[in-house]
């Protein structure tokens, strides 16, 4: 069996509130930096084979913090465009209240397998899961059934891999959810895949109920229904 560790990047000053996809220079703030020393503890000790990570700076730092954690198991970072984010097109750089608004938004929520990013560069996310699923299997053949790897990435690329383990349609994936610098681990065998750990981000259970007085805004309204009902596109800033 081959046990894959799925890692989010760790939080940036725009993670929940702007989509800023593969536009560069996007790096971890403080918070996301604190995240990634965490995880990179909580995983010192496990033998790590490989350390693959997305082209993206974000996803770069997570990984090297982690790699730098490492107890006696050195391993040097790889980069596999594979695992990049979503080419989002014309949503890039936009902020998910505006787009929150456009009809696109629905189907997002809806039927992502029928969405394909508007404007140059925009992807389906159809072909997001098929390239980032083909990457897994590639790096499964490469390092063999006894090998254990971290693949460092985003939201939605780690929503679609997760997705595709359980035999779900992609149609099902909004249901997923992948906050910053969480933990999903994945153990492949010829047969199947077992999923084994989602969304871990090491922290006590809590419920995600707003306080009396602190619901926002939008309390009680269609908006607010709607804010509690969507999925964040790109993975959102984590409960």
């Amino acid at each position: 069996m081959t046990l894959v560790l799925l890692v989010r990047h760790g939080l940036t000053a725009a993670t929940g509130s702007v989509l800023t996809g593969r536009a560069p220079g996007i790096n971890l703030d403080d918070r996301g930096q604190e995240q990634a020393r965490t995880l990179g503890a909580r995983l010192a000790g496990v033998h790590l084979d490989a350390i693959v990570t997305s082209t993206l700076e974000r996803c770069q730092q997570t990984a090297a913090a982690i790699a730098a954690a490492r107890d006696g198991n050195q391993v040097a970072v790889q980069t596999d465009e594979r695992f990049a984010e979503v080419g989002y097109g014309d949503w890039t750089g936009q902020p998910l209240k505006r787009l929150a608004k456009e009809p696109l938004w629905r189907v997002v929520q809806a039927h992502p397998s029928a969405v394909r990013f508007p404007g140059v560069g925009g992807e389906s996310l159809a072909g997001v899961q098929e390239r980032a699923v083909a990457a897994i299997r590639d790096w499964n053949e490469r390092l063999g059934p006894k090998a254990v790897y971290l693949v460092c990435s985003h939201g939605d690329v780690i929503k679609s891999i997760i997705a595709d383990s359980l035999g779900m349609h992609l149609d099902m994936f909004q249901r997923i959810q992948v906050d910053p610098c969480s933990l999903s681990v994945i153990r492949y065998t010829p047969l199947r895949p077992f999923v084994i750990r989602m969304n871990d981000t090491g922290v006590t259970v809590r419920t995600q109920k707003a306080e009396p007085g602190q619901a926002g805004a939008g309390a009680g309204t269609d908006q607010s229904k709607r804010d509690e009902e969507d999925a964040v596109v790109g993975g959102g800033a984590g409960g």
